[in-house]
């Protein structure tokens, strides 16, 4: 049975933007620019006081009626946390680039994120969003790849790890792509002069894995699952779905060539509403505005991104389906992207049934 081609709800084929980023940065108040060290280290210290409390409450009622309800909140607020050090890693916290290292640190490596291994290939994320050649993650396979791939590569790829990858990225980088790891200095990730930042960041790292096996060994690898486990998968799960969500729409256009630059890139990506997880999350769900301007605190994105709809007309995009209707109409529609053109979309599977 094939499906039907995706309608798009804007037009594909807009032409060059009309607008430059200085226009779009001057339609921004000044304010949203800058960071307040004081709300931002309320956002870091609410966080880490409700992951104490819900950690507070699963000890104290310890009923496996309560587990799965802790796994799914304190989740999610490792979720929140790791939002936070994501401003860190941007320089959008302060500043103060040694309290973005600090709280970056202190923020990531409880949920094993390692920061400045992270920081720097999501930085590579940034200057190359929307570039199928350059882009860091979540960028399309091109068809002959796609009809290349075993069965069991697409089933891993686009079905069993869709929502799990993340810990493997850390390890492996994305596919196609030179390998690397995000814990070693010497990964074609990172530069030379940045060699130090990663070590530091590997050392926590190692520190706080030798520190869940030190737990672990005193009271059994239930603790482990009840207390961490359960809310590390939780977390993975929101940290792709997210990434996946902004990222993977059959309403985003990729680019190659002289044809993609970094405005082009930056406005290849498309807001969510969360709901009520909008105020746990800090507003992730504002991401045109947060690719064009990086280095702006979460907590101005709202602001930025009402400001600028008018300038970005049709540039600017959101959802007006739900999370789950969205997931579900990406991960069915959106497998590759044709060989050629230097503006693609993606293309569901069935469209190879029709050749």
């Amino acid at each position: 049975m094939q499906t039907s081609p995706v309608k798009l709800s804007y037009p594909a084929e807009l032409a060059e933007p009309p607008f430059t980023l200085a226009q779009i940065k001057a339609a921004i108040p000044a304010s949203c620019f800058e960071p307040s060290v004081w709300k931002s280290l309320s956002y870091f210290f609410l966080d880490v006081s409700v992951i104490s409390i819900l950690y507070a409450a699963a000890y104290y009622l310890n009923s496996w009626f309560f587990w799965p309800i802790f796994w799914l909140m304190q989740g999610t607020m490792f979720w929140a946390l790791f939002v936070v050090g994501h401003d860190c890693g941007h320089g959008s916290f302060s500043k103060k680039k040694w309290l973005n290292d600090l709280i970056g640190h202190l923020s990531h490596t409880p949920i094993l994120v390692p920061y400045h291994g992270w920081r720097i290939s999501h930085r590579t994320h940034h200057q190359n969003t929307g570039n199928i050649d350059t882009d860091e993650s979540w960028y399309p396979v091109t068809e002959s790849k796609y009809k290349q791939m075993a069965w069991w590569e697409k089933y891993l790829r686009f079905d069993l790890a869709l929502l799990f990858v993340y810990p493997l990225y850390l390890f492996k980088r994305s596919p196609e792509r030179p390998g690397g790891s995000h814990f070693h200095p010497g990964s074609p990730l990172f530069k030379p002069s940045e060699k130090w930042d990663v070590l530091t960041s590997t050392a926590c790292l190692t520190l706080m894995i030798g520190l869940l096996g030190f737990l672990t060994y005193e009271w059994g690898w239930m603790w482990l699952v009840k207390y961490y486990l359960g809310p590390y998968v939780v977390f993975v799960v929101w940290l792709d779905l997210v990434t996946f969500l902004h990222h993977t729409d059959p309403e985003i256009p990729w680019y190659r060539g002289k044809d993609w630059y970094f405005l082009k890139g930056a406005l290849s990506t498309i807001d969510h509403d969360y709901g009520f997880i909008n105020n746990i999350h800090h507003n992730i769900g504002t991401h045109v505005a947060h690719h064009i301007f990086l280095n702006m605190p979460h907590y101005h994105l709202k602001t930025a991104t009402e400001a600028i709809k008018p300038i970005l007309g049709d540039y600017y995009r959101k959802s007006e389906r739900s999370v789950f209707s969205a997931f579900l109409r990406s991960y069915k529609t959106c497998h590759f992207v044709k060989d050629t053109g230097s503006k693609v979309y993606y293309t569901p599977k069935s469209e190879l049934e029709k050749g």
